[in-house]
């Protein structure tokens, strides 16, 4: 980094990805919010966090057990447990040790829904690959990933 007056004035902006909001919530539904917390008190697996008065997962610090707790908990009309719990399914990036050569299956072996599974290939170890229609969006596979090559991305992204 140049340190001179252009550099040190200039801001370069980031895109910083969606954040996830709770199971059964959306964005459209953070509106609702009043930030006091207490789904994120009742997470028994505490992957719930405040970030600017919202409620959002942090996918590595475990996966979500779909219990329900947070959304009994939330005293506002902010969670429905009728439709699908994320619209986010696991998406496993380029840093990925596989396309490295290095043999890894923790991905494939953590999912409970056997959404990763590994594609074998000719000359170095088997490659995962998602069935989107399978992932619950829990992101077991984002906390135990080694290299954090594994995120998470919107459905309709990964259906494409």
């Amino acid at each position: 980094m140049a340190l001179n007056r252009r550099s040190f004035l200039s801001v370069e902006l980031t895109e910083h990805p969606a954040p996830i909001r709770p199971p059964w919530s959306r964005e459209a539904d953070m509106a609702r919010c009043t930030g006091c917390a207490a789904c994120v008190e009742a997470c028994p697996e505490a992957i719930l966090l405040m970030e600017r008065g919202l409620p959002q997962v942090a996918f590595g610090r475990g996966e979500c057990s779909f219990c329900g707790a947070c959304a009994e908990a939330c005293p506002e009309p902010v969670f429905d447990v009728t439709r699908p719990a994320f619209t986010q399914v696991a998406a496993v990036g380029a840093g990925c040790l596989t396309l490295g050569g290095v043999a890894c299956m923790a991905c494939a072996d953590i999912c409970p829904e056997a959404a990763i599974r590994l594609r074998p290939r000719i000359g170095g170890p088997a490659v995962p690959e998602l069935a989107a229609s399978r992932c619950t969006g829990c992101g077991a596979c984002v906390a135990i990933c080694p290299a954090d090559a594994v995120g998470m991305q919107e459905r309709e992204a990964a259906d494409a």
